[in-house]
Protein backbone atom coordinates (compact mmCIF):
# COMPACT_ATOMS: atom_id res chain seq x y z
CA UNK A 1 0.00 0.00 0.00
CA UNK A 2 2.90 2.37 0.63
CA UNK A 3 3.98 2.13 -3.00
CA UNK A 4 0.41 2.69 -4.19
CA UNK A 5 0.09 5.89 -2.17
CA UNK A 6 3.52 7.05 -3.32
CA UNK A 7 2.25 6.76 -6.91
CA UNK A 8 -1.03 8.47 -5.99
CA UNK A 9 0.67 11.50 -4.43
CA UNK A 10 3.14 11.78 -7.33
CA UNK A 11 0.28 11.52 -9.84
CA UNK A 12 -1.84 14.15 -8.09
CA UNK A 13 1.08 16.57 -7.88
CA UNK A 14 1.75 16.01 -11.59
CA UNK A 15 -1.89 16.80 -12.40
CA UNK A 16 -1.59 19.99 -10.36
CA UNK A 17 1.58 21.10 -12.13
CA UNK A 18 0.08 20.42 -15.57
CA UNK A 19 -3.24 22.16 -14.89
CA UNK A 20 -2.23 25.07 -12.68
CA UNK A 21 1.05 25.14 -14.60
CA UNK A 22 -0.57 26.65 -17.68
CA UNK A 23 -2.21 29.28 -15.42
CA UNK A 24 1.20 30.15 -13.99
CA UNK A 25 2.66 30.10 -17.48
CA UNK A 26 -0.02 32.49 -18.70
CA UNK A 27 1.02 34.84 -15.92
CA UNK A 28 4.72 34.50 -16.75
CA UNK A 29 4.16 35.50 -20.40
CA UNK A 30 1.30 37.88 -19.54
CA UNK A 31 3.07 41.05 -20.70
CA UNK A 32 4.88 39.36 -23.58
CA UNK A 33 1.81 37.88 -25.27
CA UNK A 34 -0.51 40.74 -24.28
CA UNK A 35 0.95 44.09 -25.29
CA UNK A 36 -2.28 46.04 -24.80
CA UNK A 37 -4.65 46.12 -21.88
CA UNK A 38 -7.44 44.46 -23.86
CA UNK A 39 -5.05 41.68 -24.91
CA UNK A 40 -4.04 41.03 -21.32
CA UNK A 41 -7.71 40.93 -20.43
CA UNK A 42 -8.18 38.26 -23.09
CA UNK A 43 -5.39 36.15 -21.56
CA UNK A 44 -7.01 36.40 -18.14
CA UNK A 45 -10.33 35.51 -19.73
CA UNK A 46 -8.71 32.32 -21.10
CA UNK A 47 -7.77 31.10 -17.63
CA UNK A 48 -10.51 32.85 -15.66
CA UNK A 49 -13.05 29.98 -15.55
CA UNK A 50 -10.51 27.33 -14.51
CA UNK A 51 -7.57 28.77 -12.57
CA UNK A 52 -9.11 28.46 -9.10
CA UNK A 53 -10.39 24.97 -9.86
CA UNK A 54 -6.92 23.92 -10.96
CA UNK A 55 -5.51 25.00 -7.61
CA UNK A 56 -7.78 22.48 -5.88
CA UNK A 57 -5.31 19.81 -6.97
CA UNK A 58 -2.65 21.40 -4.77
CA UNK A 59 -4.95 21.14 -1.76
CA UNK A 60 -5.95 17.60 -2.70
CA UNK A 61 -2.30 16.60 -3.06
CA UNK A 62 -1.50 18.07 0.34
CA UNK A 63 -4.43 16.19 1.85
CA UNK A 64 -3.33 12.91 0.28
CA UNK A 65 0.22 13.49 1.52
CA UNK A 66 -1.01 14.24 5.05
CA UNK A 67 -3.16 11.11 5.08
CA UNK A 68 -0.71 8.63 3.57
CA UNK A 69 2.69 9.90 4.78
CA UNK A 70 2.02 11.94 7.96
CA UNK A 71 5.64 11.84 9.13
CA UNK A 72 6.84 13.27 5.82
CA UNK A 73 4.13 15.93 6.00
CA UNK A 74 5.15 16.95 9.53
CA UNK A 75 8.91 16.95 8.90
CA UNK A 76 8.79 18.76 5.55
CA UNK A 77 6.23 21.39 6.55
CA UNK A 78 8.20 22.32 9.67
CA UNK A 79 11.56 22.29 7.89
CA UNK A 80 10.29 24.25 4.88
CA UNK A 81 8.34 26.72 7.01
CA UNK A 82 9.93 29.85 5.51
CA UNK A 83 9.47 29.00 1.81
CA UNK A 84 5.97 27.66 2.48
CA UNK A 85 4.95 31.03 3.93
CA UNK A 86 6.41 32.74 0.87
CA UNK A 87 4.52 30.39 -1.45
CA UNK A 88 1.26 31.04 0.41
CA UNK A 89 1.71 34.79 0.03
CA UNK A 90 2.52 34.41 -3.67
CA UNK A 91 -0.59 32.26 -4.18
CA UNK A 92 -2.70 34.92 -2.48
CA UNK A 93 -1.12 37.75 -4.45
CA UNK A 94 -1.70 35.93 -7.73
CA UNK A 95 -5.36 35.37 -6.86
CA UNK A 96 -5.78 38.99 -5.73
CA UNK A 97 -4.13 40.19 -8.93
CA UNK A 98 -6.65 38.28 -11.02
CA UNK A 99 -9.76 39.13 -9.01
CA UNK A 100 -9.14 42.81 -8.13
CA UNK A 101 -7.98 43.83 -11.59
CA UNK A 102 -11.45 44.69 -12.85
CA UNK A 103 -12.83 46.29 -9.69
CA UNK A 104 -11.91 49.82 -10.79
CA UNK A 105 -12.18 51.25 -14.28
CA UNK A 106 -8.74 52.80 -14.12
CA UNK A 107 -5.74 51.98 -16.39
CA UNK A 108 -3.17 52.45 -13.61
CA UNK A 109 -5.15 50.16 -11.30
CA UNK A 110 -5.29 47.39 -13.93
CA UNK A 111 -1.60 47.79 -14.83
CA UNK A 112 -0.62 47.46 -11.17
CA UNK A 113 -2.55 44.20 -10.68
CA UNK A 114 -1.34 42.86 -14.03
CA UNK A 115 2.20 43.39 -12.74
CA UNK A 116 1.40 41.65 -9.44
CA UNK A 117 -0.15 38.72 -11.31
CA UNK A 118 2.88 38.34 -13.59
CA UNK A 119 5.50 38.62 -10.83
CA UNK A 120 3.66 36.27 -8.46
CA UNK A 121 3.23 33.69 -11.24
CA UNK A 122 6.93 33.81 -12.14
CA UNK A 123 8.06 33.61 -8.52
CA UNK A 124 5.73 30.68 -7.83
CA UNK A 125 7.18 28.77 -10.78
CA UNK A 126 10.71 29.40 -9.50
CA UNK A 127 9.86 28.41 -5.92
CA UNK A 128 8.05 25.25 -7.01
CA UNK A 129 11.05 24.31 -9.15
CA UNK A 130 13.44 25.05 -6.30
CA UNK A 131 11.28 22.91 -3.99
CA UNK A 132 11.60 19.99 -6.40
CA UNK A 133 15.34 20.62 -6.48
CA UNK A 134 15.44 20.41 -2.67
CA UNK A 135 13.66 17.06 -2.76
CA UNK A 136 16.10 15.67 -5.34
CA UNK A 137 19.22 17.08 -3.67
CA UNK A 138 18.08 16.27 -0.15
CA UNK A 139 17.88 18.34 3.01
CA UNK A 140 19.90 18.20 6.28
CA UNK A 141 17.65 15.73 8.13
CA UNK A 142 19.24 14.53 11.37
CA UNK A 143 18.78 11.32 13.36
CA UNK A 144 15.67 12.76 15.04
CA UNK A 145 13.99 13.34 11.66
CA UNK A 146 14.25 17.10 12.10
CA UNK A 147 15.72 19.73 9.83
CA UNK A 148 15.54 23.43 9.15
CA UNK A 149 16.84 25.25 6.11
CA UNK A 150 17.49 28.98 5.89
CA UNK A 151 16.87 30.67 2.57
CA UNK A 152 20.53 30.08 1.64
CA UNK A 153 23.88 29.21 3.24
CA UNK A 154 26.98 28.84 1.08
CA UNK A 155 25.11 28.05 -2.18
CA UNK A 156 26.57 24.52 -2.26
CA UNK A 157 24.27 21.47 -2.63
CA UNK A 158 25.70 19.38 0.22
CA UNK A 159 26.13 19.47 3.98
CA UNK A 160 24.19 22.21 5.77
CA UNK A 161 22.24 23.33 2.75
CA UNK A 162 19.83 26.23 2.32
CA UNK A 163 16.66 26.41 0.27
CA UNK A 164 18.60 28.08 -2.51
CA UNK A 165 21.92 26.94 -3.93
CA UNK A 166 23.24 26.74 -7.48
CA UNK A 167 21.37 23.48 -8.12
CA UNK A 168 17.97 24.51 -6.74
CA UNK A 169 18.21 27.87 -8.51
CA UNK A 170 18.82 25.91 -11.72
CA UNK A 171 15.75 23.71 -11.15
CA UNK A 172 13.75 26.86 -10.41
CA UNK A 173 14.78 28.40 -13.73
CA UNK A 174 13.94 25.15 -15.54
CA UNK A 175 10.46 25.25 -13.99
CA UNK A 176 10.05 28.90 -15.00
CA UNK A 177 10.87 28.19 -18.65
CA UNK A 178 8.90 24.92 -18.75
CA UNK A 179 5.74 26.57 -17.42
CA UNK A 180 6.23 29.62 -19.65
CA UNK A 181 6.27 27.25 -22.64
CA UNK A 182 3.25 25.37 -21.33
CA UNK A 183 1.32 28.57 -20.65
CA UNK A 184 2.16 30.01 -24.07
CA UNK A 185 0.84 26.83 -25.69
CA UNK A 186 -2.40 27.15 -23.73
CA UNK A 187 -2.83 30.80 -24.71
CA UNK A 188 -2.28 29.82 -28.36
CA UNK A 189 -5.08 27.25 -28.00
CA UNK A 190 -7.55 29.65 -26.38
CA UNK A 191 -6.96 32.88 -28.32
CA UNK A 192 -6.69 34.14 -31.87
CA UNK A 193 -5.16 37.07 -33.71
CA UNK A 194 -2.04 38.92 -32.51
CA UNK A 195 -2.13 37.34 -29.02
CA UNK A 196 -2.15 33.86 -30.51
CA UNK A 197 0.74 34.65 -32.84
CA UNK A 198 2.84 36.09 -30.03
CA UNK A 199 2.06 33.08 -27.86
CA UNK A 200 3.18 30.75 -30.65
CA UNK A 201 6.42 32.69 -31.02
CA UNK A 202 7.04 32.59 -27.25
CA UNK A 203 6.36 28.85 -27.21
CA UNK A 204 8.83 28.27 -30.04
CA UNK A 205 11.67 30.22 -28.43
CA UNK A 206 11.01 29.13 -24.86
CA UNK A 207 10.67 25.52 -26.05
CA UNK A 208 14.24 25.47 -27.33
CA UNK A 209 15.48 27.08 -24.10
CA UNK A 210 13.51 24.43 -22.18
CA UNK A 211 15.39 21.68 -24.03
CA UNK A 212 18.78 23.26 -23.32
CA UNK A 213 18.06 23.84 -19.63
CA UNK A 214 16.62 20.34 -19.20
CA UNK A 215 19.86 18.84 -20.51
CA UNK A 216 21.93 21.04 -18.18
CA UNK A 217 19.65 20.15 -15.25
CA UNK A 218 19.96 16.42 -16.02
CA UNK A 219 23.76 16.62 -15.95
CA UNK A 220 23.63 18.63 -12.72
CA UNK A 221 21.19 16.17 -11.13
CA UNK A 222 23.47 13.22 -11.84
CA UNK A 223 26.32 15.15 -10.26
CA UNK A 224 24.34 16.18 -7.15
CA UNK A 225 22.51 12.85 -6.66
CA UNK A 226 23.98 10.04 -8.81
CA UNK A 227 21.75 7.57 -6.93
CA UNK A 228 18.89 8.78 -9.14
CA UNK A 229 20.12 6.30 -11.76
CA UNK A 230 19.87 3.24 -9.49
CA UNK A 231 16.24 2.43 -10.29
CA UNK A 232 16.81 3.01 -13.98
CA UNK A 233 19.66 0.51 -13.91
CA UNK A 234 17.54 -2.03 -12.04
CA UNK A 235 14.41 -1.64 -14.19
CA UNK A 236 15.01 -1.20 -17.91
CA UNK A 237 11.40 -0.17 -18.55
CA UNK A 238 12.09 2.99 -16.55
CA UNK A 239 13.95 4.41 -19.55
CA UNK A 240 10.56 4.91 -21.18
CA UNK A 241 10.15 7.91 -18.87
CA UNK A 242 13.03 10.01 -20.27
CA UNK A 243 11.93 8.96 -23.76
CA UNK A 244 8.51 10.41 -22.92
CA UNK A 245 10.16 13.68 -21.90
CA UNK A 246 12.18 13.78 -25.11
CA UNK A 247 9.10 12.94 -27.18
CA UNK A 248 7.16 15.77 -25.57
CA UNK A 249 9.95 18.27 -26.26
CA UNK A 250 10.17 17.19 -29.90
CA UNK A 251 6.39 17.37 -30.13
CA UNK A 252 6.34 20.98 -28.92
CA UNK A 253 8.55 22.12 -31.78
CA UNK A 254 7.06 19.80 -34.41
CA UNK A 255 3.45 20.73 -33.73
CA UNK A 256 4.37 24.37 -33.27
CA UNK A 257 5.76 24.45 -36.80
CA UNK A 258 2.58 22.74 -38.02
CA UNK A 259 0.56 25.37 -36.11
CA UNK A 260 -1.30 22.62 -34.26
CA UNK A 261 -1.69 24.42 -30.97
CA UNK A 262 -3.59 21.80 -28.99
CA UNK A 263 -1.11 19.07 -29.94
CA UNK A 264 1.76 21.37 -28.88
CA UNK A 265 -0.03 21.96 -25.56
CA UNK A 266 -0.42 18.21 -25.00
CA UNK A 267 3.26 17.78 -25.85
CA UNK A 268 4.37 20.28 -23.22
CA UNK A 269 2.05 18.56 -20.71
CA UNK A 270 3.64 15.23 -21.61
CA UNK A 271 7.18 16.54 -21.14
CA UNK A 272 6.33 18.06 -17.74
CA UNK A 273 4.57 14.88 -16.59
CA UNK A 274 7.54 12.83 -17.78
CA UNK A 275 10.04 14.95 -15.88
CA UNK A 276 8.04 14.73 -12.65
CA UNK A 277 7.51 11.00 -13.15
CA UNK A 278 11.21 10.55 -13.78
CA UNK A 279 12.06 12.28 -10.51
CA UNK A 280 9.59 10.11 -8.57
CA UNK A 281 10.91 6.94 -10.22
CA UNK A 282 14.52 7.89 -9.48
CA UNK A 283 13.85 8.74 -5.83
CA UNK A 284 11.73 5.69 -4.94
CA UNK A 285 11.51 4.46 -2.19
CA UNK A 286 12.91 7.70 -0.77
CA UNK A 287 10.56 10.62 -0.34
CA UNK A 288 13.04 13.09 1.16
CA UNK A 289 16.76 12.21 1.25
CA UNK A 290 19.16 13.51 3.88
CA UNK A 291 22.33 15.34 2.92
CA UNK A 292 23.92 14.41 6.27
CA UNK A 293 23.59 10.63 6.28
CA UNK A 294 21.71 8.25 3.97
CA UNK A 295 20.47 6.31 7.00
CA UNK A 296 18.42 9.40 7.92
CA UNK A 297 16.53 9.37 4.61
CA UNK A 298 12.75 9.58 4.82
CA UNK A 299 11.25 6.71 2.84
CA UNK A 300 7.78 5.40 2.09
CA UNK A 301 8.35 2.80 4.82
CA UNK A 302 9.31 5.01 7.77
CA UNK A 303 6.87 7.86 7.03
CA UNK A 304 3.67 6.03 6.05
CA UNK A 305 0.45 5.78 8.04
CA UNK A 306 -0.77 2.48 9.45
CA UNK A 307 -1.73 -0.20 6.87
CA UNK A 308 -5.39 -0.27 7.92
CA UNK A 309 -5.76 3.46 7.36
CA UNK A 310 -4.05 3.24 3.98
CA UNK A 311 -6.45 0.50 2.87
CA UNK A 312 -9.57 2.37 3.99
CA UNK A 313 -8.26 5.54 2.38
CA UNK A 314 -8.21 3.91 -1.05
CA UNK A 315 -12.02 3.71 -1.01
CA UNK A 316 -12.55 7.39 -0.18
CA UNK A 317 -9.78 8.49 -2.53
CA UNK A 318 -11.40 6.55 -5.41
CA UNK A 319 -14.79 8.16 -4.73
CA UNK A 320 -13.21 11.61 -4.57
CA UNK A 321 -11.28 11.10 -7.79
CA UNK A 322 -14.38 10.00 -9.68
CA UNK A 323 -16.26 13.11 -8.54
CA UNK A 324 -13.30 15.40 -9.30
CA UNK A 325 -12.80 13.87 -12.75
CA UNK A 326 -16.48 14.28 -13.66
CA UNK A 327 -16.44 17.88 -12.46
CA UNK A 328 -13.29 18.81 -14.41
CA UNK A 329 -14.56 17.18 -17.59
CA UNK A 330 -17.78 19.20 -17.24
CA UNK A 331 -15.84 22.39 -16.46
CA UNK A 332 -13.50 22.20 -19.43
CA UNK A 333 -16.27 21.14 -21.82
CA UNK A 334 -18.36 24.10 -20.66
CA UNK A 335 -15.62 26.55 -21.65
CA UNK A 336 -14.48 24.75 -24.78
CA UNK A 337 -13.34 26.91 -27.69
CA UNK A 338 -11.69 30.31 -28.11
CA UNK A 339 -11.98 32.89 -25.37
CA UNK A 340 -13.49 36.32 -25.97
CA UNK A 341 -14.43 39.40 -24.00
CA UNK A 342 -17.87 39.78 -25.55
CA UNK A 343 -19.61 38.55 -22.41
CA UNK A 344 -17.46 40.67 -20.09
CA UNK A 345 -15.12 39.38 -17.40
CA UNK A 346 -11.52 40.04 -16.62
Amino acid sequence: METFWFIVVALMLSVYVILDGFDLGAGIVHHLAGRKEVERSLILRAIGPVWDGNEVWLLASGGALFFSFPVLYAVSFSGFYLPLMMVLWLLMLRAIGIELRGHLDNPLWRQFWDFIFAVASAMLAIFFGAALGNVIRGVPINADKIFFEPLWTNFLPHGQTGILDWYTVLTGVVALVALATHGANYIAVKTSGPVQERARNISRKAGWLFVLLAIVALIATLRVRPQMLDNYKAHVWGWLIPLTVAGGMVGIQYFREKRRDFAAFLSSAMSIAGMLGGVAFGLYPNVLPSTLNESYNLTIWNTAAQPYGLRIGVIWWAIGMVLATVYFIYLYRSFYGKSSLESGGY
